[in-house]
């Protein structure tokens, strides 16, 4: 490796994710901040999540109603 050319990597870097969470990991940023980490993922937990900002959901769920109902 060249010197001076790479950035300080942190072995130990902490990652915070938004459900409270903290991961120690290696990582050229030495604290890392997450909305979404394996421990809230619903992949990962088998929970449904779903953020609905605009109803787009519910818009989307009647219309699939309404559809059957045909």
């Amino acid at each position: 490796m060249k010197k001076d050319i790479h950035p300080k990597y942190y072995s130990k870097a902490e990652a915070k994710c938004a459900c409270g969470a903290k991961f120690e990991v290696g990582s050229t940023l030495e604290n890392i901040e997450m909305e979404i980490c394996s421990a809230c993922h619903p992949f990962y937990t088998g929970n449904e999540k779903i953020i609905d900002t605009a109803g787009r959901v519910e818009r989307f769920k009647a219309r699939v109603r309404a559809s059957k109902k045909k």
